[in-house]
């Protein structure tokens, strides 16, 4: 826990970041401290003082950088990808170790990403998990499960990744999804254990429920609507600089009209909700200072917190808990109708994400509107129509753009993602229309194979409307590895029989 008190030296942290010691941000954060950190404060305050200071040497002297991982693999681009991804689970693999750094240990094995992620991330992990499945990795999907009850229980919740300065946010809600996952291999037994886990994390999102009346309608990461319907937001407990993008926070911050804490709220937020950035976060609709997603519903986050009770639901039942079996299914029917209400963009004909201080549904068409479809929500006619805009307006050359709008953030124009394309891909089946479903799938697969072959890399991200060109966008290069690309390219060629 050591890396709170590196936060509280501020004079020395904001130094370092503002400075760029290191080209990433993140790199400070995970460094670690060659001596007690109230030291290091006192040698900083007495040394920084002399005309020869030099802060760059002063960290080398100070701290040792993120340990490197070196497994002397090299890539045969002439193998097939499917190999090739075998390999990399066990060069992506991470096993329990003591550090005197931001990581929070975990007990058992897990997958990391790849590239700069050097921790286990979120939602990240379920989209790692399908692969995990496919690939017959058994132990690994129960280990990284278990990490996160793990988490769940030391935190009160599982945080972005595993590292303290991340302990303020979550990601994504997909822990329900993994348990089941899980189940599917385990059988019944591996849901009824994890019903402890899902009660504390359901009740991490909820917290501020009991305090929501008419003038205080929203707390935490719950919002009272005037129909008396309960939804969530994205929210993080801190409003201050992320410290692994403490710069960048700062910067925008300078740019924007609002106070400082707002915009770093809001951008904490923001990296809760996974898409950091993208346009779809922004008060008009381009500008990356105007970043106001407090005031949003986004319609994935609840479509994951409606399964979330529907599992609930399934695992009491499972133990013999009716009554509260039948709290969460109704639960559950009362979000559906919500999302159906407010996330339902009659003008556009796509599930779009609800403005709660202008009581409006937004015009963003992104990929956030397919979650309905997979999560078994929409009625066919909306599914029918979600299904048309999905192929006139985000169905691109590689797969299916994040949004229809270029603002040079990486969650939006022209960059993919492999998790919206499973997500698209499995809501289309739901509703039958399974060309689209494989055209989606396939032009992924082949996109993902055909920078293989050229890189000998798998991407976090790719460029879906020009393919010959590499992703771009975002606080950082695009990186390689790459835990949920892995995943879903995997899984997808098992589901077309597609060979590389």
């Amino acid at each position: 826990m050591q890396i709170e008190a590196l936060h509280q030296l501020e004079g020395l942290f904001s130094a370092v970041q503002l400075q760029q010691v290191f080209p990433d941000g993140k790199t400070f954060p995970d460094c670690l401290p060659k001596y007690p950190l109230d030291e290091i404060e006192q040698k900083y305050l007495s040394e920084s003082k002399a005309p020869s200071f030099s802060l760059k040497a002063f960290v080398s002297q100070n701290f040792l950088p993120p340990p490197e991982y070196t497994t002397g693999y090299l890539t045969d681009v002439t193998e097939p990808v499917e190999k090739h991804i075998e390999h990399l689970w066990d060069v992506l693999a991470r096993y329990p170790a003591a550090e005197t750094s931001s990581l929070i240990p975990l007990p058992y094995p897990y997958i990391v990403p790849g590239g700069r992620f050097r921790e286990i991330y979120y939602w990240d992990s379920y989209f790692t998990m399908l692969g995990l499945q496919i690939s017959g990795r058994v132990n690994m999907m129960e280990n990284m499960v278990r990490n996160f009850a793990f988490l769940i229980d030391k935190i009160g919740h599982i945080p972005n990744g595993n590292r303290i300065y991340y302990a303020g946010r979550s990601q994504p809600p997909f822990y329900a999804l993994m348990v089941q996952l899980l189940r599917e291999e385990q059988g019944d037994a591996a849901l009824i254990n994890a019903l402890p886990s899902l009660e504390k994390e359901y009740a991490f999102w909820m917290r501020g429920k009991d305090k929501l009346v008419e003038g205080n309608n929203n707390v935490n990461r719950v919002v009272l609507l005037p129909d008396g319907a309960i939804l969530n937001r994205y929210w993080d407990e801190y409003n201050t600089p992320r410290p692994e993008a403490y710069r960048e926070d700062v910067e925008l911050a300078h740019k924007s009209t609002r106070e400082p804490h707002i915009v770093y709220r809001n951008l904490r937020a923001g990296a809760e909700s996974g898409w950091d950035f993208s346009s779809r976060w922004f008060g008009d609709g381009s500008t990356f200072e105007t970043i106001q997603i407090t005031d949003i519903i986004p319609v994935d986050l609840n479509c994951l917190l409606f399964y979330l009770e529907q599992t609930l639901a399934e695992a009491n039942k499972l133990a013999g808990k009716l009554t509260e079996s039948a709290v969460y299914t109704s639960l559950a029917i009362k979000r559906r109708l919500a999302i159906e209400r407010y996330c339902w963009n009659e003008a556009l004909g796509f599930y779009t994400d609800y403005d709660f201080v202008a009581n409006t549904c937004k015009d963003d068409i992104t990929m956030a509107g397919v979650f309905p479809l997979f999560f078994a929500i929409a009625g066919n006619d909306n599914a029918e129509k979600v299904g048309s805009i999905l192929h006139a307006k985000l169905l691109k050359s590689g797969g299916c753009v994040t949004t229809t709008k270029v603002s040079g953030q990486q969650w939006d124009s022209p960059n993919g993602w492999a998790p919206l394309q499973y997500m698209a891909v499995k809501g289309l089946e739901k509703y039958n229309m399974f060309q689209l479903a494989a055209e989606i799938a396939k032009r992924w697969i082949h996109l993902n194979i055909k920078v293989f072959k050229a890189t000998g890399k798998l991407m976090e991200k790719y460029n879906v409307v020009d393919t010959n060109l590499l992703a771009g966008g975002g606080e950082y290069p695009s990186q390689d590895g790459f835990g949920w690309t892995n995943g879903v390219l995997l899984k997808f060629i098992k589901m077309f029989k597609a060979k590389g």
